[in-house]
């Protein structure tokens, strides 16, 4: 092709060819000159000449601005919103990205926004941001680096609000709030985890879980759910609950304020300690005294469940039906004999149970003659 022309008024270049073929590009001289100017490195005529390119040609010289490494005249000059946005990441101008995802709204930019403000050490405006992206995992990880209570409790009613359920209750179990952590797994209908959570950490609602969990398995498997031993009717099945129940009332003055984290060197470790033994050292000293509510207080109050299990008589759960109504005396603990006992009882029990059928085919087993007679 063979340049014909370029007329101003139109921005235009002309071009043809040998056949006579007339084809126009467009060609912006405020553009060109712009360029000019910053490849010369006279950033005062080029900013002369900014005003008269048009508004729909300036972010294509911000794109040029850009490749030539100038960023900030880029940011200064580009119209397009996203353009900009990834401008100021690049340049750490944390107020014009913040402006841009206010008006954006995405989810995305809230993050890469968040991420930037965390390496910028601009910790309340992650938080905003992670809020607006509903980055809950992000909230938690910043919440407890930043050991801020108040943000993790926060963050448990938000998440749970939501239906973001483990987070909800990775953030009640940080703050030891082992009842709302209870009422999570249950509200989700995770009745299994939430009767081994209140074995492990509340074994005075083990019975109360295990009824909701017997009438939810029964609609499936009603046998299994018969096999579902309750502590309130077979103490005897769950050694150590009752003392578990009584290290349970004596935590939980422990449990009432949290500490600061300079306390930390002070505090014992986990599995350094022994609450059972604790708990029975303090009652011995009368440092403890075990809330035991009478029969009249249960029959005050119906609905609120008891944190003691009520005595009974060991009774074997393969046959129930004999069981003797308890008696109101101290609980001794059995000794080895009682125990041997008790497991020859309950085998009795089983082989007078065993239905043997008397129609087997033994008509494919083979036995070894020679070992019969050696024996």
């Amino acid at each position: 092709m063979y340049l014909l022309g370029y007329i101003p008024n139109d921005n235009r270049l002309y071009l043809g060819d040998k056949e006579l073929n007339v084809s126009s590009f467009s060609l912006l001289l405020s553009v060109l000159e712009y360029q000019t100017a910053v490849m010369r490195r006279d950033f005062e005529t080029a900013d002369k000449v900014l005003p008269t390119i048009p508004k729909e040609q300036r972010t294509r010289v911000a794109h040029f601005l850009e490749k030539q490494g100038f960023r900030s005249q880029a940011l200064a000059v580009s119209c397009d919103p996203e353009h900009r946005f990834e401008l100021s990441l690049q340049l750490g101008e944390l107020k014009i990205a913040y402006t841009l995802a206010q008006e954006a709204q995405s989810e995305q930019k809230w993050k890469q926004l968040a991420e930037l403000a965390t390496s910028k050490c601009q910790f309340q405006l992650a938080q905003e941001c992670l809020h607006h992206a509903e980055d809950y995992g992000g909230l938690l990880l910043l919440a407890t680096s930043a050991g801020n209570a108040d943000m993790v409790e926060k963050l448990g009613q938000t998440s749970q609000a939501t239906g973001k359920n483990n987070v909800a209750f990775l953030s009640y179990f940080l703050l030891g709030e082992k009842e709302k952590c209870l009422e999570v797994l249950i509200n989700t209908d995770r009745l299994p985890e939430a009767a081994f959570f209140a074995r492990s950490y509340l074994p005075s609602q083990v019975s109360r879980v295990l009824q909701q969990w017997k009438e939810s398995l029964s609609k499936t498997n009603k046998k299994s759910a018969e096999s579902l031993a309750d502590p309130a009717e077979y103490e005897n099945l769950f050694l150590g609950l009752r003392e578990a129940v009584l290290t349970e009332q004596f935590l939980e003055r422990e449990q009432q304020g949290s500490r600061p984290a300079c306390a930390y060197p002070l505090v014992t470790a986990n599995p350094d300690r022994n609450p059972i033994q604790e708990m029975l050292e303090a009652q011995a000293n009368g440092e403890f005294s075990p809330q035991k509510p009478g029969v009249g207080d249960a029959e005050d109050d119906e609905n609120t469940p008891s944190t003691q299990i009520p005595h009974k008589e060991p009774t074997p759960p393969l046959n129930a039906a004999e069981a003797t109504p308890s008696q109101h005396r101290p609980a001794v603990p059995p000794s080895e004999e009682d125990k041997v006992a008790e497991m020859e009882r309950e085998l009795e029990l089983d082989l007078e149970n065993l239905q043997v059928d008397d129609n087997i085919n033994t008509e494919d087993i083979n036995l070894d003659e020679d070992l019969l007679a050696d024996e």
